[in-house]
């Protein structure tokens, strides 16, 4: 029998099975994640975000199989063919797989040939012929001949057909197939006949094979892709058939070794023998083959989907988390070269203040002119920051922005060039042609790059988190689990940070705990109405917000400059009797003890935990105390560019730039050097040292230092590395190049891993 529920949980997520029963309650009863690992530490026992995310995970597959688990049991009871021996076996799967291989035999099915063929009476035959290969087919046969079934062939066609469905159905069986196939198998790829030149980004496959289990999922998305467009031909092969010139008349290969021994056929030169090793051969070729290598290749892109998934959701974690201008008067520039670049000025909060339109670079080269537009806008509004997409013409209007920073040194202005991914799709959005009904659609994707520069997370709340573009094939993954992973991420990032509830946005507050997008959109109206709530109590006035919506919410929306000091922090409502406590204890009054670290420190936990508040929540409001409604974003920094290095062709071997990481995936990290197109650092050239994931050197936003080590300037590649000390050598194999002697040798004995390289720049994205 398997362990309950809570117990499996326990185990996978390294916790006791009453910290997992506890969780459990909390999230039935409608509490978030982010509102359970935060506020109910001591419910839990101290359960991470991390953990309570697995949980919710894990709980939901849990749940179904059990209710699968039950309506097999049923099913089977009521055809009366339950025996004890395989309840025990459905009581004992752990997994909807094995479930679904026990249950298959008991499936109503179609009108088969094997149902037709035990219809006609043949199954006798069938398991005469199995257990007796000293009987002669043709003769065993013509005792089965009837009114349907006129001769030998047909009557032996049928005992084929019953004995291919039983051996197909044999669970015992088709697991250790299953398993031997998943460790063993390779995955052949070669192009298709005449689509060489169309499937060119698909080179690197055109005649390729590699071992399944060792496959990254950056590859198999990548050749996934190359089969569905019609490039590719992908074949699941066994490693004797990789080495096999025909397998048309091949030896038994070892899937089909196994379904003899199973059923004890052998080759000993009987009547029936031959017989027999032809059933089982057809019943691999035709019917269990099909079936596993389907399932493989599903789960092949199951389990890429899931690690694309990761990339893509790490990605957003650190854009969402990306360090913040903070609240500065900032113009957003959006290039463009005939329409002109579009110029937005927004204050400290984000809101419009300005806009205009300019044409610096060709056809009309109005340069002074536009200078002169904005110095005067700068001057109008005391800009500090200049905010610039990074699409066509971002390196020239760079340039724009460096002149103008010299122009007006008094403002002490800084430029940054931002991604714009996304901000096409905000322009175009119902949200943004709500709150600027009146612009283009191009002056509000400069509102949009101004604003992401103030904020990263409160702008890109706004915009549908595919549309950002910092995943890993992410428009082949299953959309809607990419979507409910992005989900998560949103929700926790926003919760980490807190929200200004007096500013935030609808998209931002629904992100909250505990708010829903009616509730979100019911505080903004309440605010616009009756002006910035001074305390977070007020919440409660707003429509559909009911004590238990409050409760999960509250903690993480700050009120600044309110009537309660603690409510512009994270120390939770049902906390602040503890904090009179606090205060009561040390005499003195709340504003004396903010930020008062000394005081602060020398609290002991326990001398304060009581039967409601446990020593974990004491430490996290001590500590919120110390430094009230911190920030866990890094500080602001900036890349620069290289002056006269603004395409691919400016590019030399051995140049040592500034860069912005973009995209994070399993094979490296994308680095933007400002020439419209991102350079790759492969995960062996990250740093002077072995690492499995590149996050553990980077992640989206770094400003890095990269040298260059390839361009290819046709394919629009650049190879770059973070170990300065790497020499460029354009014959050079870059995936050894870049290796440390130890790491070239384990790669030599690999012959999978060395076209690790050239995958990874097949993957290469172009920027768009």
């Amino acid at each position: 029998m398997l362990p309950s529920i809570h117990q499996r949980i326990a185990s996978e997520i390294a916790c006791r099975p009453a910290q997992v029963e506890a969780a459990v309650q909390l999230l039935d009863d409608g509490a978030t994640v982010p509102f359970i690992s935060r506020y109910r530490k001591e419910v839990t026992g101290g359960l991470d975000d991390t953990q309570l995310r697995n949980l919710e995970v894990r709980l939901s597959y849990l749940r179904e199989l059990e209710e699968r688990r039950s309506a097999i049991i049923s099913n089977i009871t009521e055809q009366g063919k339950l025996s004890p021996a395989l309840n025990i076996q459905l009581l004992s799967a752990d997994n909807k797989q094995r479930l679904e291989d026990l249950y298959l035999p008991f499936k109503q099915k179609r009108r088969s040939k094997a149902l037709i063929a035990r219809e006609a009476g043949l199954a006798p035959l069938a398991e005469q012929l199995l257990a007796n290969p000293n009987l002669t087919p043709e003769h065993a046969a013509n005792a089965f001949l009837n009114a349907d079934i006129t001769d030998a062939k047909a009557a032996l066609d049928g005992a084929r057909a019953i004995l291919i469905e039983g051996f197909s159905e044999d669970a015992e069986l088709i697991a250790k197939l299953r398993s031997h196939l998943h460790s063993q198998a390779s995955s052949k790829t070669s192009v298709i006949e005449g689509k060489q030149e169309e499937g060119a980004k698909f080179t690197d496959y055109f005649d390729y094979h590699e071992k399944i289990s060792a496959m990254p999922s950056h590859r198999i998305l990548a050749i996934l892709r190359g089969r569905n467009e019609g490039i590719l031909q992908l074949s699941v092969l066994l490693p004797e058939e990789l080495e096999a010139t025909s397998l048309r008349n091949a030896p038994p290969n070892s899937c089909e070794m196994r379904i003899a021994e199973r059923f004890g056929v052998q080759n000993l030169g009987r009547p029936a023998d031959k017989w027999l090793n032809d059933t089982v051969r057809q019943s691999w070729r035709t019917k269990i083959f099909t079936s596993l290598e389907a399932e493989l290749l599903s789960q092949l892109r199951e389990q890429a989907d899931i690690e694309a998934i990761k990339v893509f959701a790490s990605n957003m974690k650190d854009l969402l988390l990306a360090a913040p201008a903070g609240p500065k008067v900032t113009i957003g520039l959006d290039p463009g070269l005939r329409t002109g670049v579009k110029v937005a000025v927004v204050d400290r909060t984000g809101k419009l203040l300005d806009i205009a339109t300019i044409y610096p670079h060709e056809p009309r080269k109005a340069w002074n002119e536009s200078i002169a537009t904005l110095a005067a806008l700068a001057k109008k509004h005391r800009v500090e920051l200049i905010s610039i997409g990074n699409g066509t013409a971002s390196r020239e209007t760079d340039k724009l922005a460096i002149e103008l920073i010299k122009l007006l040194p008094e403002l002490a202005m800084q430029k940054l060039v931002v991604s714009e991914a996304g901000a096409s799709v905000y322009s175009a959005s119902e949200l943004a042609a709500k709150e600027f009904p009146e612009l283009d659609v191009s002056i509000r994707g400069a509102v949009s790059i101004a604003r992401r520069l103030q904020d990263p997370l409160a702008e890109l709340v706004k915009i549908d988190p595919k549309a950002i573009g910092v995943g890993q094939y992410q428009h082949d993954v299953n959309q809607n689990e990419l979507a409910k992973m992005l989900d998560t991420v949103i929700e926790d990032c926003v919760n980490a940070v807190g929200v200004d509830v007096n500013s935030a946005s609808v998209p931002l507050l629904s992100r909250v705990s505990g708010l829903t997008a009616t509730m979100a959109a019911n505080i903004v109206s309440y605010r616009d109405q009756h002006g910035a709530f001074a305390e977070r109590k007020a919440l409660l006035k707003v429509p559909r917000i009911g004590d238990k919506s409050f409760e999960l919410a509250a903690g993480f929306l700050r009120v600044m400059a309110g009537s309660n000091p603690l409510d512009a922090s994270a120390v939770h409502p049902e906390a602040y009797p503890l904090v009179e406590k606090i205060i009561a204890k040390v005499g003195k009054n709340i504003g004396q003890i903010i930020g008062d670290s000394t005081l602060l420190k020398s609290l002991n936990p326990s001398e304060l935990a009581d039967v409601q508040f446990g020593i974990p929540t004491i430490k996290d409001i001590l500590s919120e105390l110390e430094k009230p409604g911190r920030d866990p974003r890094p500080e602001f920094k900036t890349a620069s560019f290289a002056e006269g290095v603004e395409k691919i062709s400016d590019l030399k071997l051995e140049m040592v730039l500034e860069g912005v990481v973009t995209n994070v995936t399993n094979f490296g990290a994308f680095v933007d050097i400002g020439v419209h197109q991102d350079g790759l650092v492969h995960i062996s050239a990250l740093a002077n040292r072995f690492i499995k994931d590149p996050r553990e050197v980077v992640k989206t936003g770094d400003v890095v230092k990269v040298k260059i080590l390839e361009i290819d300037v046709p394919r629009k590649r650049i190879a770059l590395t973070m170990r300065l000390t790497d020499n460029a050598t354009p014959s050079a194999d870059i995936s050894k190049q870049s290796m440390t002697p130890k790491d070239r040798k384990i790669v030599e004995r690999q012959p999978e891993a060395q076209g690790a390289m050239a995958a990874a720049l097949a993957a290469l994205k172009t920027k768009r």
